[in-house]
Formats: structure tokens, sequence, C-alpha cells
């Protein structure tokens, strides 16, 4: 995917689902470098984890 074809519409963003709570969690500019290493959606469901 190439940063051009990101128009501010999310449904074209690669979305993952949270291994805690099972939402969907649409890429962020933040997560770029280790997008392949999220696993959680937030601090909670990482504090949560087992």
């Amino acid at each position: 995917m190439t940063k051009t074809s990101f128009k501010g519409n999310k449904s074209f963003l690669p979305s993952k689902i949270c291994v805690v709570c099972k939402k969907e969690m649409t890429w962020r500019k933040s997560w770029a470098k280790n997008w392949e290493s999220v696993k959680y959606c937030s601090d909670a469901c990482r504090a949560k984890k087992l």
C-alpha cells in the first residue's frame, strides 16, 4: 500500500483485531514503524493480557 492511496477514508487503511477485546483497530501513523508487532488496541488491553 502506498501513502498516496489514503484520501481520508479509513476503509483503505489496514486493520487488525485486538487479541484481548477482539475489537478492530485501524492503522495509525504512530504505529507505522512497528505495525507488524501491534497486538493490543490500548494500554488497558495490554494490561489485561494473560
